[in-house]
Formats: C-alpha cells, sequence, structure tokens
C-alpha cells in the first residue's frame, strides 16, 4: 500500500515536472537571444524520440496516462525548435521541419515500421544526449544552456532507475540460469 502511493507520487511528480521542464531553458534563450551551447541536432533528436514514443503508445492504444507528458514535452521542444532557428536567422527552415514531422503518421503505415521505431528510441535518445555533450564540448559555453532544465531532466529519469536495476538484475539471473544450463548439458553429454 505504501509502495504504490509513492509510486503514484512520483509518477504525478515526474508528470508536474514534465509540465514545465523545458521552461527555464526557454526563459533562457528568450533572456540571452542566441543559443550558444543549445544543440539543435539534439533537440531534434529529442522531438524524434518523443513523436516516435506517442505514435507508438496511441497505434498500440495504451491508456493516455502512460503517455500523457510527452505531448506537453513535444509542444515545449516545437516552442525550442522555434527559438533556436529564430534566433540562428534559420526561421524558414521550420516549414521544412513542420513538414518533416507532420509526415509521423507514415511511421504506421506499417506495423514493423512503428516497432522498428520504438525499439531505435532508447538510442536515439542517447544520440540527443551525446549532441548535446558535443556541442557544449564544441563551444565551450553553456551560458545559453538550462542547468534547472537539465536537472529537472534527471528527476525525471531517476525515477526509472528501479527498472533499469531491476532488468539488469533478471538479466544477470537469465545469463546465469543460461550458463548453468548449458554447464548442465555438456556434463549430462559427457555422462552419455
Amino acid at each position: 500500500m505504501e509502495s504504490d502511493m509513492l509510486l503514484h507520487m512520483a509518477n504525478f511528480s515526474t508528470l508536474f515536472v514534465c509540465m514545465v521542464l523545458k521552461f527555464p531553458q526557454i526563459f533562457v534563450l528568450l533572456r540571452a537571444k542566441r543559443t550558444t551551447g543549445v544543440s539543435l541536432n539534439s533537440l531534434l533528436l529529442e522531438l524524434i524520440g518523443f513523436i516516435v514514443f506517442v505514435t507508438y503508445q496511441m497505434y498500440y492504444e495504451y491508456p493516455p496516462p502512460t503517455y500523457l507528458e510527452y505531448p506537453i514535452l513535444i509542444a515545449q521542444d516545437v516552442i525550442l525548435l522555434l527559438l533556436i532557428l529564430h534566433y540562428n536567422g534559420s526561421l524558414r527552415q521550420s516549414i521544412i521541419y513542420a513538414a518533416l514531422f507532420g509526415g509521423w503518421r507514415l511511421l504506421t503505415v506499417e506495423r514493423w515500421i512503428i516497432d522498428l521505431a520504438m525499439s531505435l528510441c532508447t538510442f536515439i535518445s542517447a544520440a540527443s544526449k551525446f549532441a548535446q555533450l558535443q556541442c557544449l564540448w564544441s563551444s565551450k559555453d553553456a551560458g545559453q544552456v538550462s542547468a534547472l532544465s537539465w536537472a529537472m531532466a534527471t528527476y525525471t529519469c531517476s525515477v526509472l532507475v528501479r527498472f533499469v536495476a531491476m532488468t539488469l538484475l533478471n538479466l544477470w539471473v537469465l545469463l546465469t540460469v543460461i550458463y548453468y544450463q548449458r554447464q548442465s548439458s555438456r556434463s549430462s553429454r559427457k555422462d552419455d
């Protein structure tokens, strides 16, 4: 009972944080009027990952509470994308991005396409973070990057740490089972 309440509080707090996650970054860009250190590629990869995730959830008719934060994050990312394009003097490119991201329904043309796209989501998300790191290392300037947004993003992911730990432990058990099953089958072959 207590663990259920704790889980609900963690879920609710994650949803709440996601509702405002990109606000600090948006405000930093509005104030600075420049985007040094903020990676457009990172944002685009993140946006792709979010769109794929939502599309997958909707395609397989998951209940909206399981993906409710993603449309909110997508809206915030679109605002960030427009700000980055505006301050980089390339707002006209937003038409291209609108056309590309507007075609998200193509992911559901075939079931295997959305399944493949979803299986790549973790890699896309990781690539997004590496792109942001690369941009920071390249520019050596984090003045326009909101530490608060990244701290909130870290919090929302930390809720999943338990699941990652359990996944790794389950994998360890699985590999141990396979190892001992192979050892057992080898020893039974020797006995024959």
